[in-house]
Order: C-alpha cells, then structure tokens, then sequence
C-alpha cells in the first residue's frame, strides 16, 4: 500500500501518485477541476483506510461485539471530513464580523457565534441528500473549537470532525444505546453508505449519545400543529411511545423529509406559557425527553407569522449571561452554538442574527446562515472583497416562506445519570406561528 502525502499548498494528506495533478490544480483558474482532484484523493485516501471502497462489509459492526468493542472499533477507523480550510485567523466567522464591522450602520447589532468551519456538499459524494450530515459536521466544527468538555466526548475524543459516513455509524450505535427508538425503528436502525436524508432527530440524537443537551423546537401554523405530533392521529396527550407503535408512523403523510415532528408528550401547547411562567420562579429545569420549555419560549408569542422565528433566534443568540466579548458596538461574539435549520426539502446552520432598527422604527432581523449547497472558496471570496456575501449569507423575514421550521440547539452542559437516560426520548416544544 502507497505511503501517504501531505499537500504542501492545503496539507491534504493523499497518495504520493496523486500529489503533482492535485498540487497543480491550485493554480488551475476552474476551481472545479481542483475540488475532483481534490474529491479523488478523499476517495482514495478513504479507501485505503478501509482496504475497500465503502461502504463495505469490513467496516460492519458485528452484532455479537459489545458496545464497547463497537465503538473501540469505529474509533480507530474513523476518518477525519475533509474540508476547504479558510486562510484567515478565526476562518469565516472573523471574515463575517469584519464586514459588518466596516458598517457605518449605528443602528444594526449583529450577534455571532464563534468560530464555525464550513462544510459544503459535494457532487461526488453527498449533493442532493447530505445537508443534514454536512450541518451535523459544522456544529460539531464549533462544539470541538470552543467545548473542551465536549471535545473530550464527541466521536471518541477524536478531536476532529468524522466523515459522513463514519457519523452515519455514529448514529446507529446512537439508536443502538436506545437514543430515538421510533427514528431508529423508522431507518430500520441502518444509515450507513445508504442516501438518506436526516433532519434534527438525528442530529439531536447524535449529540445526545455523547451527554450533550441537543433540543429540538418545531414552528408551524395551528392547523398543522396535528403534524408535529410524536404519533399520527393522536391527541395532544398521546401515551408514552415504544418502536412497536412505530407501523402508525410509517402510514403517516408526510412533507417532505421532516416526518418526525415531536412534541412534548405531556404537554398541551396552550400551556407552555404558564410553564414559563413556573419556570422563570424557579431553577433551570431538564425535563424529560430534554425540551427546556423556558428557553424555546422565552420570547413574546404575539407576533406575525415566520416573525416568532426570528424573535426565538434573537433571545437565543443575545442570552446576557453567555455572551463572551464585544468587538465593538455593532457585532457581539457569543457562546452560542450554531442552530441546525431545517425546513422541507433543505437544512443550513445558522450562526448568527442581525437586528437593525429602520427610520420608521419597525425592526428588521436577518438569519446569517451558512449553506452547505455553497463553495466555501465563494464565501470566503466574498466576505474578503465585502462584495456580494450578503445574498449567500443573510436571510430576511420574506425568504421564510415555507409553513413549517425546525430548530436544534445544543445548551450547556455535559448530562449523567438519570439526566442522560431522559435524553433518550426526544420531543420538541411547539411554537405557534
């Protein structure tokens, strides 16, 4: 077997019989043509890891190891995401707050995350269904940057981002510790080296099996509120949930790839204002199933349509007791986690918002989103010349067009004990638009 070799322009480690045509396509003006050759040598160097193209049969889990041997297993041949790395100190995130900074705007405040590594899809690999895993990878870029405690648990204590389909095993050994029983019973507890897309559940699911708090939060018309229910066809106060009820939910109509809306099973929607109003006299509470109610609620329900949305997203991200530094009186760096998107059809990851107040007073919000279907050597252009990042990266109230949102985000915090085995069943907290 080939040695390996580094890149001496990217440090892209591939096999020495690849390394002139890739060191050669940095000068070639079709960045197209860099980004095969550079797809080619993934392909290659992944190979080799596994000693055949995957998925395959020697990467297989097999059902008579241990969980132990299993994840022992998985750790040893997990294999670094490659990525675009941007060539700036703090990468796209310092890029993001210099434009803004260079905004002689006194009324616009931009709350950010920190430092966030973008992963964008790849039309050899994952174009057309890997958003979700692709948005997993650029949470997980953040947590393993700015969590010490979570760095020391995600994917083994790997301290790096895996590749998409080591995150698929991932997932599995996640419903294998019983994490999303109807999610796993409703992929046939099987993702890897097969297409399909995932939305939230799976990316809560995920961050859970390693004690990180993930919480899911649905947004949607009343009379859709049917369809964020945990079973099809039930009341507002179904019964407990097992795999076997699973066969109703696979009956179930669906828009899109989001079927799994959850809500709270014990919880009418019409009484998670007075949750708040108990919780906010009292300590922060994890409840079971894990939806912390005072947090995904902790804005003025009262608002026109998508607009609840942006309020949630601003009280998220503007949290006075986790903001971290002010780099001046326009844009905050928080500690915030990114928030996985999702919508029918599509999930990005939202790192930020911007608030500006306009002549008439009215206030205006903005999602700063980073988009897996784009290049990361388009955005980072972009935000170096100040000239045309804002249609890649801010959305504004009119884009939100579709009918339902979901939101994942990640709270403080490593869970233990009784507090990890409550995280095992996911529900959401539904918000009216």
């Amino acid at each position: 077997m080939e040695t390996s070799v580094n890149c001496p322009f990217c440090h892209l480690t591939l096999p020495p019989s690849q390394l002139e045509r890739h060191a050669n396509s940095h000068f070639d003006e079709d960045d197209g043509v860099a980004e095969k050759d550079e797809q080619l040598a993934r392909d290659l160097e992944l190979a080799q890891q596994l000693s055949i193209p995957p998925p395959s049969s020697t990467f297989t889990l097999q059902e008579n190891n241990t969980m132990d041997e299993k994840i022992s297993c998985l750790i040893s041949l997990q294999y670094r995401s490659s990525f675009y790395h941007v060539k700036f100190p703090g990468g796209l995130i310092s890029l993001l707050s210099n434009c803004f900074e260079l905004d002689a705007d006194t009324n616009t405040t931009v709350l950010l995350s920190g430092y966030v590594d973008h992963f964008q899809s790849l039309a050899s690999e994952d174009a057309g269904w890997g958003c979700g895993w692709r948005n997993i990878q650029m949470l997980s870029s953040h947590l393993l940057s700015h969590r010490h405690d979570a760095s020391e648990l995600l994917f083994g204590g790997s301290g790096f981002v895996p590749d998409i389909p080591f995150l698929q095993r991932w997932l599995e050994i996640a419903w294998e510790k019983g994490f999303d029983a109807l999610g796993s019973h409703h992929f046939n507890n099987s993702v890897y080296g097969s297409k399909h897309w995932i939305g939230t559940t799976e990316c809560a699911a995920i961050f859970r099996s390693f004690g990180l708090r993930a919480r899911i939060v649905d947004f949607g018309p009343k009379e859709l509120q049917s369809f964020f229910l945990s079973v099809p066809g039930t009341s507002l106060n179904p019964p407990v949930v097992t795999a076997n009820a699973s066969d109703k939910r696979k009956a179930f109509q669906v828009y899109g790839p989001m079927d799994r809306y959850l809500v709270g099973r014990n919880t009418d929607v019409s009484q998670l204002d007075s949750i708040v109003n108990d919780q906010s006299q009292s300590s922060t509470n994890y409840v079971a199933g894990g939806s912390d109610h005072s947090m995904a609620t902790r804005f003025p329900r009262k608002k026109e349509g998508h607009q609840v949305l942006l309020d949630w997203v601003w009280n998220y991200f503007s949290e006075e007791s986790l903001t971290t530094s002010v780099q001046n009186r326009h844009v905050v760096i928080t500690n915030r986690v990114p928030l996985y998107f999702q919508h029918d059809g599509h999930s990005r990851t939202i790192v930020g918002i911007q608030f500006r107040r306009q002549q008439n007073g009215v206030p205006q919000y903005n999602l700063l989103i980073l988009d897996p279907a784009h290049r990361t050597v388009a955005l980072e252009r972009s935000l170096r010349e100040n000239a045309g990042w804002k249609k890649l990266i801010k959305r504004g109230a009119h884009t939100l067009k579709k009918p339902q949102y979901q939101l994942c985000y990640i709270d403080p915090g490593i869970a233990i004990g009784e507090e990890m085995e409550q995280l095992k069943k996911i529900d959401s907290v539904f918000i009216e638009f």
